[in-house]
């Protein structure tokens, strides 16, 4: 269940993907690749953006005609403009842009991450996002488009360990706000998709291949350590673009939260700066460098 959908303001109006050209960043794997397959297999043509060409051609390959290819780092700004010209070339229009690409960080204290590393997650979870949409607007504006950045619940959660993170996704829901009430006063909308945990590559060597990651995965309460699929995921992001949705966000336990962010943070920020076990986990984490 999709609380957004009860919310008279989660949306604008129905939106019709049949004949649509979508853009589709990180989608040689994972919820973006998950995500193209859907929109594709609901009659838009797709263009499957990734800084890993060889994966972006299969998935494309695999897909069918209406398909496109385009090897690209979302942090390079000249790469993404070009993306953009090659879409409208090869399909004479763009609809549906979704900024998806996303990293996280080495698990670090602020104190001991390497400044490179920081650099490196805000320049593709935050930059990328402006680097993808930004040469996309006029497109999307001539076509009433839509589209979707893409946050995570870390936009509100605690961050110690991995705070590039959650700086980024939370920069990149202020940005889907924006965004939203710009296009809304030209004919065009955005949503912001916000996801919990969910089973990919980059959560498993994040929480699953990493003894303390593993260890605070098993320190998260229910409902906050429910996972999801790439594909639930990816099928939150399109059903809230057939209805043009302001937010839409998975697993449906995250709502509650993100809800009463501004009361729950204060008294979880509190509890976990006074928790010895998330002390010890620090001083461990520390101990890395």
């Amino acid at each position: 269940m999709d609380f957004a959908a009860l919310n008279p303001f989660s949306g604008t109006g129905s939106f019709r993907i049949a004949g649509r050209t979508a853009l589709i960043t990180g989608a040689g794997q994972g919820i973006g690749l998950e995500l193209a397959e859907i929109l594709y297999g609901r009659g838009a043509s797709v263009a499957l953006v990734d800084i890993d060409e060889a994966a972006a051609e299969s998935a494309a390959r695999a897909l069918g005609p209406r398909a496109f290819a385009i090897g690209a780092d979302v942090a390079d700004r000249a790469q993404m403009a070009k993306a953009v010209t090659r879409v409208v070339d090869r399909f004479g229009r763009l609809d549906i842009v979704v900024a998806n690409a996303g990293v996280t960080p080495a698990p670090a204290t602020v104190r001991t991450m390497d400044p490179r590393e920081f650099d490196r997650v805000m320049g593709i979870n935050l930059t990328g996002v402006f680097n993808t949409v930004h040469p996309a607007l006029d497109e999307v504006i001539a076509t009433k488009g839509h589209v979707v950045v893409v946050s995570s619940c870390a936009a509100f959660a605690p961050g110690m360990g991995g705070s590039p993170y959650m700086m980024s996704k939370a920069a990149v829901e202020q940005f889907g706000r924006a965004l939203r009430v710009e296009l809304a006063a030209v004919g065009a909308s955005a949503g912001i998709a916000y996801f919990g945990v969910v089973e990919t590559a980059m959560t498993h060597d994040m929480l699953d291949k990493d003894e303390l990651g593993t260890e605070l995965d098993a320190m998260l309460p229910w409902p906050l350590n429910v996972r999801i699929t790439a594909e639930q995921a990816a099928r939150t992001i399109a059903d809230g673009i057939s209805r043009r949705a302001s937010r839409t966000i998975a697993p449906v336990g995250w709502e509650p939260y993100a809800l009463l962010r501004g009361a729950v943070n204060i008294v979880l920020d509190s509890r976990l700066a006074a928790d010895r076990k998330v002390h010890e986990l620090i001083r461990r984490l520390e101990q890395r460098r």
